[in-house]
């Protein structure tokens, strides 16, 4: 929204130049000068747009190894200059739910929200976002960003082995390493498949295992998995999967298109 304000004698008879406009986002007046005839005609530009943001870009999340679920609070703010209704609260996981302090927030108001993740067999980074509509036309949704960073505490590598139908069926294997802060023996390994033997053996005790896996043949497409179990303390890491499979070369690399 434009307000004139004031006229002052211009130095050009003939521009009509503007002279500098601040983003109004940043909730400050915004200056338009513009030069025409004799004079020139300022405006000051005022935000007609609320904003809802956080106090920070993302809010992370940081639990234990032993956690199932992982709460936190986090502090927003109405930097626009009219109130915002909050109209709907939804998350883009059923992992992640999100609560906000009121349903309405006055022009520099600032609120809390409350969020709980629940963490089941998530590990690593986890990437998550609440959406939330309002009643505002400018900013129909806010959107606010949510990382949980589960420790790892198991690494298999590779998770999946993998041959081609028609390769030699050669020995292949994976490396199981206990990265957590507490040793873990790995105490047993099973096949999903009769027709995939392995062979296991400890490198380090309680942080680095070996298996290798050999199928009989490759004649045919298959996918299996090892069960790993563990001596872990924590049940979601009592057990493990690692995968293999035997599938077609796509035709561009049978060719030698594909290295």
């Amino acid at each position: 929204m434009l307000h004139q304000t004031t006229t002052f004698p211009a130095k050009s008879a003939h521009a009509v130049t503007p002279m500098m406009l601040m983003h109004l986002s940043t909730g400050k007046p915004a200056v338009l000068v513009v030069r025409t005839g004799l004079f020139a005609v300022v405006w000051v530009a005022t935000t007609v747009f609320g904003q809802m943001a956080t106090d920070q870009a993302a809010i992370e999340l940081h639990p234990e190894p032993e956690d199932t679920a992982a709460l936190t609070s986090f502090s927003f703010k109405n930097t626009g200059d009219r109130p915002v209704k909050i109209l709907k609260i939804e998350s883009s996981c059923g992992c992640l739910k999100a609560e906000l302090d009121r349903d309405v927030d006055g022009p520099g108001e600032t609120g809390s929200g409350t969020a709980e993740f629940k963490i089941s067999s998530f590990v690593g980074r986890q990437e998550k976002t609440v959406h939330v509509t309002t009643d505002h036309p400018t900013q129909p949704e806010w959107v606010i960003p949510f990382i949980l960073e589960v420790p790892i505490v198991i690494e298999i590598e590779p998770r999946t082995l993998q041959w081609w139908v028609g390769d030699d069926p050669d020995t292949k294997v994976c490396t199981v390493r206990m990265v957590g802060a507490e040793p873990m023996n790995l105490t047993k390994v099973s096949s999903t498949r009769e027709s995939v033997t392995f062979d296991w053996k400890e490198i380090e005790a309680g942080r680095t295992y070996e298996i290798r896996v050999t199928p009989e043949s490759t004649h045919a497409v298959l996918l299996g998995a090892l069960k790993l179990e563990t001596d872990s303390k924590i049940p979601k890491y009592q057990r493990q999967l690692a995968f293999f499979s035997i599938y077609r070369k796509p035709q561009a690399a049978e060719k030698g298109d594909v290295p």
